[in-house]
């Protein structure tokens, strides 16, 4: 098994331990994040009904603009700002927050603390 492959076993099986206790409602969602080396994504999800409330990525046409590259700590934030801001256009304000197996560090916590600043309360 590479090296590159064995991380990614590492963090999808932290995902699963850190799913086991986030459930995100229809009163209080969950935010997900994943990342990769070009790109930031994030979801609002409802665990009850299984949908997919609120997607946005780093290179969708809103954020092409403001930001060149998605794979750094400037686009995690641009990232954090403007899902909040859909967020609550859509009346949801308080989630919780799924870290996808990441360290909180880096794009990670630029993204959470961006969408904390924005209006967001996790």
């Amino acid at each position: 098994m590479s090296r590159k492959h064995e991380k990614e076993v590492k963090r999808v099986f932290r995902h699963q331990r850190i799913r086991k206790k986030l459930f995100g409602t229809s009163d209080k969602p969950r935010i997900c994040v994943h990342r990769s080396l070009k790109n930031m994504h994030a979801q609002l999800i409802d665990d009850v009904s299984n949908k997919v409330l609120l997607s946005l990525a780093t290179n969708s046409k809103q954020l092409k603009d403001l930001v060149k590259y998605g794979g750094n700590v400037k686009a995690a934030t641009a990232l954090g700002e403007n899902f909040a801001k859909e967020a609550q256009k859509k009346g949801i304000k308080n989630v919780c927050f799924d870290r996808g197996g990441y360290l909180y560090h880096g794009r990670v916590k630029a993204f959470a603390e961006a969408a904390r600043k924005a209006g967001m309360e996790f």
